[in-house]
């Protein structure tokens, strides 16, 4: 069974970056207790690039503790904190062969559907380092985004529990 290790939440902000300035809110972090999960996001939470992300079909993006181990090794570092890579959820488990789209899981009170995998957005790799955009295209770590299919709040050690398997044919 899979566990929710930590619940992020950031707020959009300008960034320079090559000369520009680019609005994100990859920077994510950890938040104690329990959080309100909407139909458009987490409360606390908000998006820099709204026709990139958020809205109600990607309100949730999730990342699995694996990958943050693989990325760990792949680029030589050891400091890595929960909500790095852009995620509200940080979780133990949900591993990308296991969960299929249309799945859906309860985490707390809240209940969530799997949408799509994650694309991976140039922001990331803003925040990772320059070699991180090209790194991140050629792996199968991909994570994936959920949609809020009824609102509930969501805490740090809750275990997940799927309430749905979609099967494939």
């Amino acid at each position: 069974m899979a566990r929710l290790l930590s619940v992020n939440v950031g707020l959009p902000r300008n960034i320079a970056w090559q000369e520009k300035t680019v609005h994100t809110a990859v920077w994510k972090a950890p938040v104690q207790g329990r959080r309100m999960v909407r139909r458009l996001n987490i409360d606390g939470d908000g998006q820099g690039d709204l026709a990139g992300h958020g809205g109600e079909h990607r309100a949730v993006f999730v990342y699995q503790i694996d990958s943050y181990r693989y990325w760990q090794r792949q680029l030589s570092r050891s400091d890595f904190t929960y909500g790095q890579f852009g995620e509200n959820f940080t979780v133990d488990g949900l591993s990308d062969d296991e969960v299929c789209i249309g799945d859906r899981y309860r985490i707390g009170d809240a209940l969530f559907e799997v949408t799509q995998p994650r694309v991976t957005c140039y922001r990331v790799g803003i925040r990772m380092s320059r070699r991180w955009p090209h790194c991140s295209s050629r792996t199968a770590n991909p994570a994936f985004i959920s949609a809020f299919s009824r609102r509930g709040r969501s805490k740090p050690a809750t275990k997940s529990c799927r309430s749905r398997r979609v099967r494939s044919a």
